[in-house]
């Protein structure tokens, strides 16, 4: 077993980095410094004009829609070869935008190509690959218990040749900014169906009547500008029956599709993130000195920077495996793997996050050295794409089958 990067990787990883170096780590005091003025005028959801231009710059280097695995429309990286840049990405919160890679619109672009009509990737799919518009994905409600979607209330119902949109949606991702110009929301178009035929997904432009962002949800007092989480209303939406994406009743099969990718790169960027929050740790403890010694010599900081580092080096093993598995494999035989990993990863970030935290003492907890938003994200990111019980649950389902032949 071969556990070394192959060279198409380090290359790809090599002009990620070099990026990151010249041009996106130092924006960070000017992204900083644009949503903070945006703030004191009252609206941080804009577009961030320091973002902007690094896209032009990652753009014009070719460094665009790496996720794709289609060459037509990206680099042409399998998920293994992509899992490393989403790392080195996650290590600043708005890098995946720069080059074009961010969630949700990663998802969304994905199963446009997979699922979508050539006139809905034409009008939809083409702007999202070249970053003119953006986009958000509807699927969780404050009324029912989303981890199971088979409890999705929204109601999408055929009326001629129109759908009827009704019902309410939240933690919208990316509903707050102001170029998300498509939706793509899940609902019932049969509650008669087989439990899993009921759902269906349906692309709804966001400037349709009836659709209302009711309120942008705070992430532990952070608003998550520039994008936000919306509570998202549908009132007698209104959109045309070509709207919907593969056909009546295909939505638990589209969504399957859409997730397994998706969570490789939520924890191969969440493990970025633990990288940053390890190093942070480390020059902290090197630059400080108590009761007459740094404090990097105190053996509880020993401890902690060594769990920290065999943690990190874990998780990402296991979710190369998972990318590799897919690859070669496919997502359903993955499936383990790929819920193993979304449990794993937020958990070993927000425990590094948190020593790290603790490490810069009352410095850690303010928004001075942004480990308390790298918390905020890491502790939602156990919820977002299903909660630790749910995957926990299908981990637990897989290694019963081993030993109980009525599963099989």
């Amino acid at each position: 077993m071969n556990f070394d990067y192959s060279p198409r990787q380090r290359e790809w990883m090599k002009r990620i980095d070099d990026f990151m170096r010249a041009h996106v780590y130092p924006a960070e005091a000017v992204h900083h410094e644009q949503l903070n003025a945006a703030r004191e005028s009252a609206n941080p959801f804009i577009v961030v004009p320091v973002v902007e231009e690094l896209k032009a710059k990652a753009k014009a280097r070719g460094l665009w829609n790496l996720f794709l695995p289609n060459g037509s429309h990206g680099a042409g990286l399998s998920n293994l070869e992509y899992a490393p840049l989403a790392e080195i990405m996650g290590r600043v919160h708005f890098a995946s935008e720069v080059f074009n890679c961010s969630p949700p619109d990663t998802g969304n672009m994905e199963v446009l190509e997979r699922y979508g009509t050539p006139a809905q990737q034409d009008k939809w799919l083409t702007p999202l690959l070249d970053g003119k518009i953006r986009s958000a994905f509807l699927m969780s409600e404050p009324d029912v218990a989303s981890s199971d979607a088979t409890n999705i209330a929204t109601r999408i119902e055929r009326r001629g040749d129109s759908y009827i949109i009704n019902g309410r949606k939240w933690w919208s991702t990316g509903t707050g900014d102001p170029r998300c110009k498509i939706l793509i929301v899940m609902g019932k178009t049969d509650p008669d169906a087989e439990k899993h035929k009921q759902q269906s997904q349906i692309l709804v432009p966001m400037d349709t009547p009836g659709v209302t962002v009711k309120r942008m949800l705070p992430v532990f007092g952070f608003d998550d500008a520039p994008r936000g989480h919306g509570e998202v209303v549908f009132e007698n939406v209104e959109v045309p029956a070509e709207n919907i994406l593969l056909g009546e009743g295909r939505g638990f099969e589209i969504a399957q599709g859409r997730l397994g990718p998706g969570r490789i790169h939520h924890c191969m960027r969440a493990i970025g993130v633990a990288e940053r929050a390890l190093e942070l740790m480390c020059q902290r403890l090197l630059s400080r000195t108590a009761f007459g010694k740094k404090i990097a010599q105190q053996s509880v900081w020993e401890q902690r920077v060594a769990e920290a580092r065999i943690e990190i080096d874990m998780c990402r093993l296991l979710t190369l495996k998972a990318a590799d598995m897919m690859d070669k494999l496919g997502n359903k035989a993955a499936r383990a793997e790929i819920a193993m990993i979304k449990v794993a990863a937020p958990r070993m970030a927000l425990k590094v996050i948190d020593d790290a935290i603790q490490a810069w003492g009352g410095g850690g907890v303010t928004t001075d050295s942004g480990l308390a938003r790298m918390y905020a994200s890491m502790r939602t990111l156990r919820l977002a794409d299903g909660p630790d019980e749910v995957h926990n649950r299908t981990i637990a389902k897989a290694e019963f089958g081993k030993y109980d032949k009525r599963d099989k």
